[in-house]
C-alpha cells in the first residue's frame, strides 16, 4: 500500500498543486483498497472531510487501475496522540483513554492551519496596490505588519466602504509575511468562515480540534468581522480565540466595514479588544488615487497587448466620473479594454461614453443633495429643516457647512444648484462653506474624521 500510495502521491501533488497537497492529501495513508473502496487512515474529521469534497475525484483517478476501479473512499480518523498517551497506549492501558492534543501542535495539523480558511489571492499584493493620500497610514501600517517581530499594536484594525482596498491589503501582508517567514503558520478566513467552523465542531463535538487549530497560529487574519454580530456563540468563541494570540504575542489582523464603536450587536467586551490596537480608516478614494489606480492597471493591460491604444482624456474622465469604489472603476477600464481588443478599436471618450454608458448613469444618480441634507442631520442631531433655514447658531451652521462640502465633492450640481437646495442661498456662501471644511480638515481631526465616515456612508 505504501509503494501505490507513493506513487499516486507524485502524481497528485502536481495535478492538485503543492500547497493544497502538503496540507490536505500529505497527512492521509492509504491502509486498504477493497470492493472499489480506497480506506484511507486521516489525523482529523476535517481533513477527511475537506478531502472528501475537494480531491476525491483526484485521489480516484490516480488509484484507479483496469480492471480494479476505485469509486469511492473511506476514512478511519486516528487523531496524534501526545508522546505521554502513546506510552500509555504501548502497555496496553490506553484502550479507553481519549488522545488528547499536545502542547505542542502535530506537523500535519501545524501544515493544516496555513489552509483553512480562504485561499489567498495572488493578484493582491503590496506591489500592486497603488498608494495615495485616503490609504497612505493603512498601507503603512500593513507593511509593519508582514515584516513580523514586534509591531507595538495589536490587532491591526482595517475599516472602510467597499472598494477600498482592504481584501487587498490582507491578502497583501499574508504574502508577504509567509515569504518573510516560511516556517510561520498565517491563517486568513473571513467572520463567517470562523462562525461555520465554529458551529461545525459543535455540531461533530470537535471543539477542541477547533480551539487548538485556531489558537496556535502565529497570525490570524479574519475579513468582516461585522458578520459576527449578533452571533453570541460565536462571538465568546471569537472573544477566547483573540485574548488566546493576544497573551501569546502573536498577531491579529482584522477588517470591517465601520469602526468596532460603530459595529451594532458586537459585544462590548469584543468592541474593547479591538479598539486596543491600530484602527486605521481608508477613506473613499481621491480622484489623483483613482487616476494613478487607473494608469497602473493599464500599464498592466499594455504589457499584454502593446498595441492597446488609449486616446488622451479617457483615463482622467473615468477617474472623475466613476468615484463609487476601485472594483468599480477596475471593472469599467477591464470593459474598456475588451471592447478594444475584441471590436479592435481605439479606445476614445465617445467609446468610454457609449461602452460605460450604464455605469455612469449608476455613478450620477449615486448620491443626491437631499441624501446628503439627510445623512449628516441625523449624525449631528440637527432638523432637516434647520439645514436649509436662517439659523446661523454654530451647531447648525457648522453642519450645514458640511453638507455644502460635501455636496460640491460628491455630486455633479454647480454651487447656483447647491445654493438653491440650501434654501436659496447664494453660490458665494457655499463657496465659503466649503472653504471654511477644507480650512478646518486639516485643523480639526473631529470635523476630518466626521466628513470621512459621512462620506463613507453616503458611498456605501
Amino acid at each position: 500500500m505504501d509503494d501505490l500510495w507513493g506513487e499516486a502521491c507524485a502524481t497528485l501533488e502536481t495535478s492538485v498543486g503543492p500547497n493544497n497537497f502538503n496540507h490536505w492529501i500529505k497527512p492521509l495513508r492509504l491502509t486498504g483498497l477493497e470492493s472499489g473502496i480506497a480506506h484511507f487512515v486521516s489525523p482529523t474529521r476535517f481533513i477527511s472531510d475537506w478531502v472528501n469534497r475537494h480531491f476525491a475525484k483526484d485521489i480516484i483517478g490516480v488509484l484507479s487501475r483496469p480492471g480494479q476501479p476505485v469509486e469511492r473512499l473511506r476514512f478511519d480518523v486516528v487523531p496524534q496522540a501526545a508522546p505521554g498517551r502513546a506510552r500509555s497506549a504501548a502497555s496496553g492501558s490506553a484502550a479507553s483513554v481519549r488522545p488528547v492534543a499536545s502542547a505542542a501542535a502535530p506537523a500535519t495539523t501545524r501544515a493544516l492551519r496555513a489552509d483553512l480558511g480562504a485561499p489567498l489571492d495572488p493578484r493582491y499584493t503590496f506591489g500592486n496596490f497603488v498608494v495615495g493620500k485616503p490609504n497612505e497610514l493603512a498601507h503603512a501600517a500593513a507593511r509593519r505588519v508582514a515584516e513580523g517581530g514586534p509591531v507595538g499594536f495589536n490587532p491591526l484594525f482595517l475599516y472602510g466602504g467597499v472598494g477600498l482596498g482592504k481584501t487587498h491589503l490582507m491578502h497583501a501582508i499574508a504574502h508577504d509575511y509567509q515569504m518573510r517567514h516560511p516556517a510561520a503558520q498565517v491563517l486568513y478566513l473571513s467572520a463567517e468562515q470562523f462562525m461555520y467552523r465554529f458551529v461545525q465542531a459543535l455540531r461533530e463535538s470537535t471543539i477542541m480540534d477547533f480551539k487548538g487549530m485556531f489558537r496556535n497560529v502565529n497570525m490570524l487574519m479574519v475579513d468582516d468581522v461585522q458578520f459576527i454580530a449578533g452571533k453570541d456563540s460565536t462571538q465568546e468563541e471569537f472573544f477566547h480565540t483573540f485574548n488566546a494570540l493576544v497573551d501569546q504575542g502573536k498577531q491579529i489582523v482584522i477588517s470591517a466595514d465601520r469602526a468596532p464603536a460603530e459595529i451594532k450587536g458586537l459585544e462590548e467586551r469584543i468592541k474593547s479588544r479591538l479598539s486596543c490596537g491600530l484602527i486605521v480608516d481608508l477613506h473613499p478614494t481621491t480622484y489623483e488615487l483613482r487616476l494613478g489606480i487607473l494608469q497602473s492597471k493599464t500599464e498592466g493591460f499594455r504589457a499584454q497587448q502593446p498595441d492597446l491604444q488609449i486616446g488622451t482624456g479617457v483615463l482622467e474622465f473615468l477617474a472623475h466620473r466613476i468615484t463609487t469604489n476601485v472594483r468599480v472603476l477596475e471593472g469599467a477600464l477591464q470593459r474598456l479594454f475588451a471592447h478594444a481588443s475584441l471590436l479592435r478599436r481605439e479606445i476614445t471618450l465617445e467609446v468610454a461614453q457609449e461602452c460605460l454608458a450604464d455605469i455612469l448613469r449608476t455613478n450620477d444618480r449615486k448620491i443626491s443633495i437631499d441624501d446628503i441634507q439627510r445623512k449628516v442631520a441625523e449624525h449631528y442631531n440637527i432638523r432637516l429643516a434647520d439645514m436649509v433655514g436662517p439659523k446661523r447658531a454654530r451647531n447648525i451652521a457648522r453642519p450645514r457647512q458640511i453638507a455644502m462640502y460635501l455636496s460640491k465633492q460628491l455630486t455633479s450640481r454647480s454651487l447656483p444648484e447647491i445654493g438653491r437646495r440650501f434654501g436659496g442661498r447664494d453660490h458665494t456662501t457655499i463657496m465659503h462653506g466649503i472653504r471654511k471644511i477644507e480650512e478646518l480638515l486639516s485643523e480639526d481631526k473631529a470635523i476630518a474624521e466626521d466628513v470621512a465616515m459621512l462620506k463613507r456612508l453616503l458611498e456605501a
